[in-house]
């Protein structure tokens, strides 16, 4: 047997999904670019009641839309009622990484008005369908050797019911995490100098040094895969990215072996009820971690946000880091506060 027909066995029937039937859903469809803002309407209903600290931007769904791996005529259903009131969503989007792992990551959202009547059941079958789907298209093109194949779900904490949706389609939970936040008002530690490394803002010129740098630190992360340049520069590119907030550090020959990237969605603020950077990605370079680079770079960069005037700093953290990425934020004078799960279905 070769490789492509034993991801097929594994994958098993993998049919193109049909739009699901619901008494309250008088119309599914697909969705096209026109529907950015329907999509973020039902996001934001959302976002208010599962995860009432901050928002997701509509420049985020945007962006999915120019994304080349993401086809939303395929990939997205939305659902509407008999006045045209869209009220849920889903999403399967494969990631373009073919480096031994396919994933499928599963999004969406059932305006809080509409749930517990089985419309979140509806849609997320629908995009369990698609992402079979879409793993049985691509299973002919992989090479040899042994491919992980898994499909996401991820959820808050607040939101049990994702959990009893997802279980009967062979999810289950792999992983939480938590959001730590700090108080700006304390004072910032000073870890000791790192021999060798330099740290400096970052700069758009580095973008693709910084970009090869996250790709290697996170290379052993769970769940993490390689980050293509074109979404990475829809991320470093975008309006919320800080770079006088976001420390790198260098090494002697000027490598970028660890970074601190934040950025700011003054729409958060008043969510959270604190001006605040969002610190979205730290991560050391492998050859160089156990040296203090990663409390280096954070405080740098807590010194730029606190210099700023802002009065608090937030981040998520794998619970289960191989980095004791807990520890060390705690450390820095981060408290947990939120926590969400990844739900996986292992193909």
């Amino acid at each position: 047997m070769n490789a492509a027909q034993n991801l097929t066995e594994r994958i098993g029937p993998a049919p193109a999904p049909v739009l699901p039937e619901h008494d309250a859903i008088a119309l599914w469809r697909t969705a096209t670019a026109d529907d950015v803002d329907v999509i973020h309407g039902i996001h934001a209903a959302a976002d208010a009641v599962d995860h009432p600290t901050w928002v997701t931007p509509r420049e985020d769904i945007a962006d999915t839309f120019e994304l080349s791996h993401i086809d939303h005529t395929r990939d997205t259903i939305i659902g509407f009622t008999a006045d045209g009131t869209a009220v849920v969503f889903s999403s399967a989007f494969l990631h373009p990484s073919r480096a031994g792992t396919l994933t499928v990551h599963i999004g969406g959202a059932v305006h809080p008005q509409w749930r517990r009547r089985g419309i979140g059941s509806a849609a997320l079958g629908w995009s369990h369908a698609r992402a079979r789907e879409q793993l049985a298209e691509v299973a002919p093109t992989l090479g040899p050797g042994e491919w992980e194949l898994e499909i996401k779900v991820y959820a808050e904490e607040s939101t049990p019911d994702v959990i009893a949706i997802a279980e009967p389609l062979g999810f289950a939970v792999e992983r939480w995490f938590t959001t730590m936040v700090r108080d700006m008002a304390e004072a910032v530690p000073t870890p000791p100098a790192v021999d060798g490394a330099t740290i400096v803002p970052y700069s758009p010129e580095r973008a693709l040094d910084v970009l090869a740098a996250r790709n290697d630190a996170f290379r052993d992360h769970w769940g993490s895969l390689p980050t293509s340049e074109e979404s990475w520069r829809k991320f470093v590119d975008g309006e919320f990215l800080r770079p006088d907030l976001s420390r790198l550090a260098l090494d002697a020959d000027g490598a970028v072996i660890a970074l601190c990237l934040a950025s700011v969605n003054e729409a958060d603020w008043e969510a959270l009820g604190a001006t605040h950077a969002y610190i979205d990605l730290i991560g050391v370079v492998r050859a160089h971690r156990r040296r203090g680079l990663a409390p280096a770079v954070i405080a740098a960069s807590l010194e730029a946000i606190g210099q700023a005037g802002l009065q608090k700093a937030v981040l998520d953290v794998d619970t289960a880091s191989p980095t004791g990425a807990n520890t060390l934020y705690e450390g820095l004078g981060f408290s947990a506060t939120e926590r969400s799960l990844a739900l996986v279905h292992r193909l």
